[in-house]
C-alpha cells in the first residue's frame, strides 16, 4: 500500500527570510479506516510560521500507479 493526499490545510503565521530554513514536522492525529489525518507545523528557528491539518488515504499501490499511466 501507500498513501494519496485529499486534503490540505494550511495557515500562514510569519514570513520567513530568503535562504533561510525551515523545518515541517507532521504528527499522525487519527486513523479512520483508510483515512490518516496529521497536524503540520513548520518553524523557523523557534517561531512557528505555519500550521494546519493534511489529510491521506490508504491506497492500493499497484492500481494507483497503473491507473496514473493510464492517463498520463
Amino acid at each position: 500500500t501507500t498513501t494519496v493526499g485529499v486534503r490540505v490545510e494550511l495557515d500562514h503565521r510569519a514570513a520567513t527570510a530568503v535562504g533561510r530554513t525551515v523545518h515541517a514536522q507532521a504528527r499522525l492525529t487519527e486513523v479512520d479506516g483508510r483515512r490518516l489525518s496529521f497536524e503540520v507545523r513548520v518553524t523557523d528557528g523557534a517561531e512557528t510560521v505555519a500550521d494546519g491539518r493534511v489529510e491521506r488515504i490508504l491506497v492500493d499501490r499497484r492500481r494507483f500507479v497503473e491507473r496514473a499511466t493510464r492517463t498520463a
